[in-house]
């Protein structure tokens, strides 16, 4: 991990502002000692790896949410809906003290996570009390970060993939991926990565050791690609093994997708705020076929491969959409527009029109051959527009958004076609069968809801495995 003047720690709004599971035991405050230090404390040295050691795994999501935005040194100072986390000079009304310190609630970490040590807290209080400086100004530099389990209450549906053949579902629940029967709603297995093992060298059941952050099926329908903290692995669905297992990202791979012929997968992600991360990879031997340079000055949340493998689309916190040659990686155009983070990105059936939505809330339709844009779908969400997908021969493209909406719209007029209910929660992830006949949606609630694409009727509720039909 590389620090400059942005910090990267995560921390889910959930987690830190949920109620804890065991809200009636007593909370334990952490014992108060004091430390012998006369020097000043340094953020880079001292804080930084206390808050990414104890709190690094409970933030995937890809717009913070919650009002408590932790990105930035100046989001951890604010804060959320609870108030200021840190007041500089002021221990006693720092809230992220009294948390750390287990002297109100909810604990953070929460319970089931090894809390902070004497020490570590007597730290943060003397670096508050010295005024809370941030990180300094010099070379950004890298930091060798350990993963751990996942705490058990975090278990968000961040990605999901519909079969070509429409006869699976696939979910990423937390760092789990769970498969279902399309059609009955029935949960048929895991798919678990037998060697993984946490920081401690400890076996981890699930499929990742970080939260499932995208996932994709090849267009056979016999691979699925699914993407974590620094890894990409590819499944073969049919037996539930590892086929190959890619790795060496600088931090979090939030975008996956096949070319049609299935021969290559395309990878987004990269370092908050420094640099967007894009490479292709050849699906059958694993070996790297193009690293994109010149790409994105920020997180790559969304790469799509044109209808013909010829051109890749991605798009970034940066608030650009760029194209690609493939496999050559020369750079073809850019299309700018949008005034915040680009979430998602596609292009229609002909080639030649591009949609991408983002955390604007809105959706923008571009011709690729002008470099122009076509048109604006203004307010297609109430929040941001987190994932889109067009919808097989269609110039159609479905939505979901942080206002818990699924939606259809036709990108030619630009009209709302089709309007999905039933979620409660902010939405991360929709999955669309070719012929738009299966909508799976996902988010905050743990649940996939299965739709008929065709009249929007709510088919299934997937509850995960303990809980699903069998």
């Amino acid at each position: 991990m590389r620090w400059s003047a942005t910090i990267l720690v995560f921390i889910a709004p959930s987690v830190l502002f949920a109620q804890d599971k065991k809200k009636d035991e007593p909370l334990e405050p952490l014992k108060v000692v004091t430390l012998d230090r006369k020097d000043a404390i340094e953020f880079d040295k001292d804080v930084e790896p206390i808050l990414s050691n104890r709190c690094s795994y409970c933030h995937s999501k890809k717009v913070v949410e919650g009002k408590f935005d932790m990105t930035t040194f100046e989001g951890l100072l604010k804060g959320g809906k609870s108030g200021p986390a840190i007041v500089p000079g002021k221990p006693r009304e720092s809230l992220l003290l009294k948390l750390v310190g287990r002297t109100m609630k909810p604990a953070m970490p929460p319970k089931t996570e090894e809390p902070a040590t004497p020490e570590e807290l007597a730290l943060l209080k003397l670096w508050i009390e010295q005024g809370a400086k941030g990180p300094s100004s010099t070379v950004a530099k890298k930091r060798d970060v350990k993963l751990n389990k996942l705490p058990e209450i975090v278990t968000p549906v961040v990605a999901l993939a519909v079969s070509p053949d429409k006869s699976t579902i696939a979910a990423g629940r937390g760092n789990q991926i769970h498969l279902y029967d399309a059609g009955s709603g029935f949960y048929v297995q895991s798919l678990v990565n037998p060697d993984l093992k946490d920081a401690n060298g400890s076996p981890v059941e699930g499929a990742h050791l970080d939260i499932v952050q995208a996932m994709a099926f090849s267009a056979d329908g016999r691979y699925l690609a699914s993407s974590g903290y620094q890894e990409v692995i590819i499944w073969d669905v049919q037996i539930g093994t590892i086929r190959q297992r890619l790795t060496g990202f600088a931090d979090r791979v939030v975008a996956v997708d096949f070319s049609p012929d299935g021969k290559w997968l395309a990878t987004g992600g990269g370092t908050p705020t420094e640099e967007g991360e894009v490479r292709v990879f050849d699906v059958a031997t694993g070996q790297l076929v193009v690293e994109l340079k010149n790409r994105h000055s920020d997180t790559v949340f969304g790469v799509r491969f044109s209808p013909d493998g010829t051109k890749l689309a991605t798009c970034a916190a940066d608030k650009f959409v760029k194209t690609w040659d493939m496999p050559s990686g020369k750079f073809l155009k850019a299309f700018e527009g949008h005034t915040h983070h680009v979430m998602d990105v596609g292009w229609a059936p002909d080639g030649r029109t591009l949609a991408s939505c983002g955390a604007d809330n809105v959706i923008k339709v571009w011709d690729f051959d002008r470099g122009e844009q076509v048109r604006t779908i203004a307010n297609a969400h109430a929040k941001q527009v987190t994932r889109m997908v067009f919808i097989g021969n269609k110039p159609e493209v479905a939505t979901c958004g942080g206002d818990g909406a699924v939606k259809f719209f036709n990108v030619q007029g630009g009209n709302n076609i089709r309007n999905f209910g039933g979620n409660n929660d902010f939405l991360y992830a929709i999955g669309v069968s070719p012929d738009g006949t299966v909508v799976a949606t996902g988010g905050q609630e743990s649940v996939v809801r299965v739709y008929n694409g065709t009249n929007a009727q709510l088919l299934e509720t997937l509850q995960p495995p303990g809980a699903a039909k069998k």
